[in-house]
């Protein structure tokens, strides 16, 4: 209670220091808690999925590092693990599914046979814990995207595969929006391209867009699911050439009316993501963002509240766009306790959105408007030392979440009592 009571006080002062600058902390707050975050389920046991008892990342671009102890390895310890992460962070969120966590009973089910029955128990554990789901295609770690190709392959049979797998999970989508009432997120990734150069670049794009035209072919209702398509700059094995790019995505989005999904990892280490949402906005209804933290590479790090996260932050909530941004995370850190990974994660990426939500951006648009370059950078400044802490963690304290850095000990017991039990 003597905490709680210096949490309460705290945020008192706080806000009538941001209420001087014309906010209203209390009306932050109830925006910030409609924001759902979409929680990636592959951090919980490093990609690995559920396809066999022996499923292990291999190929496409992609990689886990590490091997600390206690990941999760069927069903319903992930399923566990994500109801106690979602349980250390404020406001209502949403899980993010690859198609390779479908429940297959220990039965071999190709990726193109998967269907909606396979992920009843998903369904079912959402209902009971209160979230809704999201879902991507998997065309990565198969035999057949070994050669690098999957939805671009110039081998007509595998092409043929894996635009029945993108069917089948387009398929699912639906239904969970449909079984949920709310809108499921299909996300499209593939790993194509080339570890040295390829003179055929524009072959093998011509290839993915018309593996995407015949897959989009078939629309859904709006209401129970939508397309994102997501680019890379380069992966493991693809250093040289990717299809997907991102000047192809966002050629085929706008000229599609497909949702582009932006990662904030798959650029280069000196583009800024934020600087893209505007313009992106200015021609399409909405876009998807994957929140990740590459260090030099796409390296997949937890999300740190960092430069990068205020920025990407800061244009959504200054372009006024909240409302047409889906939030997802898109990091696997296996070096580390997995639920702590996810717990910081979830709340870096709402303590960024909170930041810009407390700025005072009526005055400094007004500044910006007047041509008061001084006055602008001054209040920008300032706005670093506001009591931007106390507001947050009232925000945790009313959510019945732990707030500061008590859920450490509460995610060390966790591990203490059921992750190390697991070999």
């Amino acid at each position: 209670m003597e905490q709680q009571g210096r949490i309460m006080q705290a945020y008192e002062l706080a806000r009538e220091q941001y209420a001087d600058w014309g906010i209203d902390a209390e009306a932050v707050l109830h925006k910030l808690s409609s924001v759902s975050v979409s929680v990636q389920c592959w951090q919980g046991d490093d990609v690995g999925g559920f396809e066999t008892s022996d499923s292990s990342l291999s190929g496409g671009g992609i990689q886990a590092t590490g091997h600390y102890p206690g990941k999760a390895r069927n069903h319903a310890e992930l399923q566990a693990d994500l109801a106690f992460a979602l349980s250390l962070v404020p406001g209502n969120h949403r899980v993010n599914l690859h198609a390779i966590y479908g429940d297959f009973r220990g039965k071999k089910v190709d990726r193109d046979a998967i269907e909606p029955a396979h992920f009843e128990g998903w369904v079912d554990w959402a209902k009971e814990h209160q979230v809704k789901l999201d879902f991507n295609c998997t065309c990565f770690s198969h035999p057949l995207a070994n050669e690098g190709f999957t939805l671009s392959s110039q081998d007509e049979s595998v092409r043929r595969f894996w635009i029945e797998h993108v069917n089948r999970c387009r398929e699912i989508s639906a239904w969970m929006g449909r079984s949920l009432h709310s809108r499921t997120i299909h996300n499209l990734w593939i790993p194509d391209g080339t570890k040295d150069q390829t003179v055929n670049r524009m072959k093998y794009r011509e290839t993915l867009r018309k593996s995407l035209d015949e897959i989009f072919s078939l629309e859904y209702p709006s209401g129970e699911m939508t397309d994102s398509i997501e680019s890379k700059l380069f992966g493991i094995g693809s250093e040289a050439y990717v299809v997907g790019s991102h000047e192809f995505y966002m050629g085929y989005g706008l000229t599609r009316n497909k949702m582009i999904c932006i990662d904030m990892g798959h650029f280069h280490p000196t583009e800024s993501v934020a600087d893209k949402i505007s313009s992106l906005l200015l021609y399409t209804p909405e876009l998807m963002f994957h929140v990740s933290r590459g260090l030099r590479w796409d390296s997949d790090h937890v999300v740190s509240f960092n430069d990068e996260l205020m920025a990407f932050a800061q244009e959504i909530v200054r372009a006024d766009a909240l409302p047409r941004a889906n939030i997802g995370l898109d990091f696997f850190d296996a070096s580390i306790n997995r639920i702590g990974a996810y717990v910081i994660g979830i709340r870096n990426t709402q303590k960024s959105l909170l930041y810009a939500l407390l700025e005072p951006i009526q005055q400094l648009r007004k500044y910006e408007a007047e041509g008061k370059y001084f006055e602008r950078l001054a209040l920008l400044e300032e706005a670093k030392t506001k009591p931007f802490g106390a507001v947050w963690d009232y925000f945790c304290l009313t959510n019945c979440v732990p707030p500061g850095d008590q859920f450490i000990k509460e995610i060390q017991d966790y591990e203490r009592n059921i992750l190390s039990l697991r070999s």
